[in-house]
């Protein structure tokens, strides 16, 4: 088997209106569905507005069941608070990772104090699907701080990697998702190069968030787009043009019928009825935002 694996497709990150908050989402789009185990990528960066409170800005309460939201802090940092009683701020350099299970509501604001730190938020979201047998557990949430989180660096220090879930190099990350997946943020200094030894069974994609980068048997990739790679090679070697910031994610795939509909993901349409039932009669709880 190769050492690398070949590119199988290219995404663009189309810019979409989530409400009032614009996003891009490489996927999934008109010219690719999920990647088995992620079903969606959103990349926000946005400029808060200095005209109200922070509590209304960002992402009010709202429901989630039958997999995993993970958001990856960029630029500033996150208020999240849910149903369940957890409540934390996660700033840049972080991780926050919720498994919905069975269902829970939370909100993800800004926090007090952005404007000190000049009131960007830049983030990740990336949406990790659950097994059958595991979409009705109890929810659970993880939030990892910079300072907490495992770095690998390059032999020549221009590369540094965050180790959030998931195995590098012998470096465990934090995260316990709860089927094989590795998630990482890269970040490239001009020159700097990196080599991922990657599970073959898994898919895998890379996301560049700024930056350009040269994939080992693929082509140059700039800023705004994901890169998906077979199931072909050993691993994935990246060498990057300029600084550069790229999400490295792989998963074994789950190969079970999907049935969504919105906050909820699941296997079979009755599935996703129930879960707008249970919401609308308060079972994944109740948010009360103080």
């Amino acid at each position: 088997m190769s050492p690398h694996r070949s590119v199988k497709t290219v995404l663009y990150a189309d810019l979409k209106e989530m409400g009032d908050v614009p996003v891009r989402q490489p996927f999934p789009s008109v010219h690719a569905d999920r990647i088995d185990p992620f079903l969606l990528l959103h990349h926000l960066q946005v400029q808060v507005p200095d005209d109200r409170p922070v509590k209304h800005a960002g992402v009010g309460p709202h429901p989630h069941r039958g997999f995993s939201p993970v958001t990856f802090i960029l630029k500033g940092g996150v208020h999240h608070r849910d149903s369940r009683g957890n409540n934390s701020v996660v700033w840049a350099g972080g991780t926050q990772w919720m498994h919905a299970g069975r269902g829970i509501v939370h909100s993800e604001r800004p926090p007090e104090g952005i404007f000190e730190k000049g009131g960007e938020q830049e983030m990740l979201q990336l949406w990790v699907n659950s097994p059958a047998a595991r979409k009705m557990e109890q929810p659970a949430y993880f939030a990892l701080h910079a300072e907490d989180t495992p770095v690998v660096h390059s032999v020549d220090g221009l590369v540094r990697v965050q180790v959030i879930a998931g195995e590098l190099n012998g470096t465990q990350g934090p995260i316990p998702a709860i089927t094989p997946v590795n998630t990482f943020v890269a970040r490239f200094s001009r020159g700097g190069r990196f080599y991922f030894p990657l599970p073959p069974a898994h898919n895998a994609f890379i996301y560049v968030v700024n930056g350009v980068v040269k994939v080992e048997g693929g082509s140059v990739y700039t800023a705004l787009h994901a890169v998906v790679f077979g199931n072909d090679g050993e691993g994935i070697g990246i060498a990057a043009d300029e600084d550069s910031v790229v999400l490295v994610a792989s998963g074994q795939p789950l190969n079970e019928k999907i049935a969504a509909n919105g906050p909820f993901v699941m296997n079979t349409e009755t599935e996703v009825l129930e879960a707008m039932r249970d919401y609308q009669m308060g079972k994944m709880g109740i948010l009360i935002e103080e």
